[in-house]
């Protein structure tokens, strides 16, 4: 997750939305739940008609997944119920229980090691650090090499995303793409059946990041992209930069918090779970649908579980207690052409004193405030409504690190009511000055929820 060229704001908020007609995930004739758990995979790239495919023993294989935020058998196997055929990680903590649960459900694994990100303090000129990583990172590979449900190896994620202390974005140390060659040159002799690629944030300096990458690191097999808004960018930059590579998308899902408008004190406006879900199908169309380029392997949407960044709802497809958001219905769509027998309800909009948060409402301390929530279910199933308030996060993380849950304060004198597809609440302001967040949650008791928050600021 990270910073993004200004332009793709005006793009994701112009485009009109797309009515795609669904599409089944690629057949894959290979079924990976019959290979036998002694064997190891065979993964190459090839072309077959003009277009790169990814061949695993022998057969094609279309990546249609996800980034896994879930580090047990339960979430991994619903990946697979919902059509998936494959997850990304981020490191190896948990590989060895991924792998084995997603070989039992007939999924493929793109493993990621943790190479250490200038952003979180690698120093490239420590030549011992460089060197116990290398060694380190090459361990994790003799470990897990012949796993049969490896896919391949992912060199780092985003180590071009460097952001200084006045958060600005700036570029990261040139030093890391010589680390990732060596590294992909000596993962190529111990591990040749398995490709492997770098993760690359969507920053203004994308093209010239890409660019230094392969020539410091020819051994990488394929490039990885990851955006967000920018998504329907992607067919365009490849073909602007000429990859000598094919290329995968291994992040992609909501506007970022970084794409959203902001309130006049700088609190980041999140979509409602409803437009989250149908923009996201509208940038998959042209870009992970029916890709224009051919050069594309597969991609990953971000994220299936639950995470805190800038709020609890931000970019997990799923809730903390593990109900599915719409925006999983409609990945299930893309991947199998049908939807759940029962779909998720969808929120529309959420308003607080008849304002938008774009209108940055601000409150007296115990003053009545009255919010009103849209929200509809596809087969008008009945919803259980929660609203929750929340302190701002107070420490703002950078490139999906680590972000602290806010704290969670009481609702005052809550009322609420229900009048058709609106769900009212009144209450009183926190009695203390601060920034806040409204959050509704409505489930529908068939494992589906909408979401929806709204940021406002509460002054003596």
């Amino acid at each position: 997750m990270r910073p993004l060229l200004l332009f793709t704001r005006l793009l994701c908020h112009c485009l009109l939305p797309i009515i795609a007609v669904p599409l089944a995930a690629q057949a894959n004739d290979l079924s990976v739940a019959e290979m036998s758990p002694d064997s190891t995979s065979n993964v190459q790239i090839s072309k077959v008609n003009g277009r790169a495919v990814l061949m695993v023993n022998g057969e094609p294989f279309s990546v249609n997944g996800a980034g896994m935020g879930y580090r047990d058998e339960a979430g991994i196997q619903r990946l697979a119920e919902a059509g998936g055929n494959a997850f990304r990680t981020w490191d190896t903590e948990n590989l060895g229980t991924q792998l084995d649960a997603a070989n039992k459900h007939g999924l493929m694994v793109l493993a990621g090691l943790a190479v250490g990100k200038q952003l979180q303090g690698f120093d490239y000129s420590d030549e011992e650090a460089v060197k116990l990583q290398h060694e380190r990172l090459l361990s994790e590979v003799r470990q897990y090499k012949d796993h049969p449900s490896l896919l391949g190896w992912i060199l780092g994620n985003e180590p071009n995303l460097m952001i200084n202390e006045r958060g600005q974005l700036v570029p990261a140390d040139s030093r890391v793409y010589s680390v990732i060659g060596d590294l992909a040159r000596d993962i190529n002799v111990i591990d040749p059946q398995h490709p492997t690629t770098v993760a690359f944030a969507f920053t203004p300096t994308l093209a010239e990041d890409i660019q230094m990458a392969l020539t410091a690191a020819p051994a990488l097999q394929f490039v990885s992209l990851q955006a967000y808004g920018a998504l329907p960018v992607i067919p365009q930059l490849v073909a602007d930069l000429k990859l000598p590579v094919p290329f995968m998308i291994t992040e992609y899902g909501p506007l970022g918090h970084w794409e959203m408008p902001s309130t006049r004190w700088g609190r980041e406006i999140e979509e409602a779970s409803g437009h989250k879900a149908k923009g996201m199908r509208a940038r998959m169309q042209g870009s992970v649908i029916d890709d224009p380029t051919q050069r594309l392997l597969g991609s990953f949407a971000f994220l299936w579980g639950q995470k805190q960044e800038r709020t609890p709802t931000w970019y997990g497809l799923f809730l903390a207690s593990g109900e599915r958001t719409s925006s999983v219905d409609e990945l299930t769509h893309v991947w199998t052409g049908s939807w759940p027998a029962n779909r998720a309800p969808a929120a529309w909009s959420l308003t607080l004193q008849g304002k938008t948060a774009d209108r940055s409402v601000t409150a007296s301390t115990g003053e009545v405030l009255a919010a009103s929530a849209h929200i509809e279910d596809p087969e008008n199933d009945p919803l259980r409504v929660h609203w929750e308030l929340l302190e701002e996060v107070d420490i703002r993380s950078h490139g999906g690190h680590f972000e602290r849950t806010p704290s969670k304060r009481s609702i005052d004198e809550l009322r609420v009511s229900q009048k058709n597809a609106h769900f009212l609440a009144s209450f009183k302001a926190p009695p203390s000055a601060g920034e806040y967040r409204l959050f509704v949650y409505a489930i529908d008791g068939a494992g589906g929820a909408a979401t929806a928050n709204f940021p406002f600021k509460v002054v003596d």
